[in-house]
């Protein structure tokens, strides 16, 4: 199973901050699941981290996953959910989320991820959220 983990997800883990979704995610590294990444939330995740010693390291760990590609259609699929949504008068805060729901969505991946604005997107195009 292809699981697509947004940064939501990834630093609760790091931090050692348990939750329902980081004690799914240690279960799914434990399965050996293909635990997947994209630039989106690699950006996320890396621009957060302050310690240059866990930097190299989560550069090196994240190095290990899937790597999920976006091409130009992935852009105008979150561009389009966006507008879609706020059409229906859902106004998502952070539009790299229309971004990485595109992606989900183009890739037929799984998500795991703690972001309310996801629960938005998943009424109208579903995610196959975990």
């Amino acid at each position: 199973m292809k699981v697509l983990v947004d940064s939501t997800v990834w630093i609760d883990f790091f931090k050692n901050r348990p939750s329902p979704k980081t004690v799914l995610l240690e279960q799914l590294i434990l399965n050996r699941e293909d635990i997947c990444i994209c630039g989106f939330i690699l950006t996320e995740v890396l621009q957060g981290i302050r310690d240059e010693k866990q930097y190299v390291t989560t550069k090196l760990q994240f190095s290990q996953l899937l790597y999920l590609e976006e091409d130009r259609s992935t852009f105008e699929l979150g561009a389009t959910l966006y507008r879609e949504l706020r059409k229906r008068g859902i106004t998502i805060r952070n539009s790299i989320d229309c971004l990485i729901a595109g992606l989900v969505l183009q890739q037929g991946v799984y998500f795991l991820e703690s972001d309310r604005d996801y629960s938005f997107i998943d009424q109208h195009y579903p995610l196959h959220r975990l």
